[in-house]
């Protein structure tokens, strides 16, 4: 490949955030599209097959525009990088997938909102940043309203299975607050496709391994579910990483928390998901959380939706 990458890092930024926040907006909505697309191929042919054919097709979209666009081939420590993010996505993805299988999608993007507040003790261990009073507080409002969240689950008709699914959230929410650190570092060294590339591509090495037991070749109705998801995956995560790279976080942030509204639109609209009172109290608890914390730092805890693997 033609040794030629735009640094995004060093771009000049426009004046306006107009632009930026509109491909943000369009991002974060091809995001929620997605997470639509893998539910229904997840219950059509299994998740691990759903994550499979995702991985091989966006793998397949990014080297075809890695060519087209000359990108350079990164160096060793790049790829270090790419390949650890490559499998904590991997990860989280599976959590994710197998989550929004047992619960609806608003519900499940609710609770994926508390990823930043756990990314503020991740990148205090990590990255040795300070965490001020204010923070730790909105971390704990936050909490209230995951256990909001679940107290609708263990109401009454007690769903297990769905608990069970809120658990997967919490853990895939985890994966993702690592993911965010990892991302702050790699945004500073690939472009945006190089980014997408790298991440389907790893995790294609990833789930290739169970492939001889487990793998079948999609037919009928999943084919176009698999070649939605793969492009809209490839899609959404370029168009963030070019707004995020012209136009503050703490502008963009707020753009983010429309997933909820779009998950529960696509919930209801594809698989007649209904918004309960506790989960939408919930998500407003977290949201408020996650904002209060960008607020006393550089906010620069982008990307807050889990899903966006």
């Amino acid at each position: 490949m033609k040794m030629r990458n735009p640094d995004i890092s060093q771009s000049v930024p426009p004046k306006g955030v107009a632009i930026p926040f509109l491909i943000c907006c369009l991002g974060v909505a091809l995001f929620s599209v997605m997470d639509a697309a893998m539910k229904g191929l997840s219950l059509s042919i299994g998740l691990y097959n759903a994550l499979l054919w995702r991985a091989i097709t966006g793998s397949l979209l990014g080297l075809v525009l890695m060519l087209a666009t000359r990108q350079r081939w990164p160096n060793r420590s790049v790829l270090r990088l790419h390949l650890l993010r490559g499998v904590v996505v991997a990860l989280m993805a599976s959590f994710f997938f197998w989550a929004i299988m047992r619960l609806p999608l608003a519900e499940a993007i609710a609770l994926s909102f508390i990823a930043p507040l756990i990314a503020l003790y991740l990148a205090a261990l990590l990255l040795k940043e300070r965490i001020g009073r204010q923070a730790i507080g909105a971390s704990l409002l936050g909490l209230v309203g995951v256990g909001v969240i679940l107290s609708g689950r263990m109401r009454g008709d007690y769903d297990g299975d769905a608990l069970m699914g809120a658990g997967a959230v919490l853990l895939s929410a985890m994966l993702f607050a690592w993911n965010l650190i990892l991302q702050r570092q790699q945004a500073q060294l690939a472009s945006p496709i190089e980014v997408a590339f790298f991440q389907h591509l790893v995790m294609l090495g990833v789930f290739a391994i169970g492939a001889p037991a487990w793998a079948i070749v999609p037919t009928g109705a999943a084919v176009p579910l698999v070649l939605m998801a793969a492009i809209l995956a490839f899609t959404s995560l370029a168009a963030l990483a070019w707004a995020y790279a012209r136009a503050e976080a703490q502008r963009l942030i707020p753009v983010e928390y429309t997933a909820f509204v779009w998950a529960a639109i696509f919930g209801w609209l594809a698989f007649g998901e209904q918004l309960t009172l506790t989960t939408l109290a919930g998500a407003l608890l977290i949201v408020a959380g996650c904002l209060i914390a960008a607020r006393t730092k550089r906010a620069d805890i982008a990307h807050v939706e889990a899903g966006a693997a």
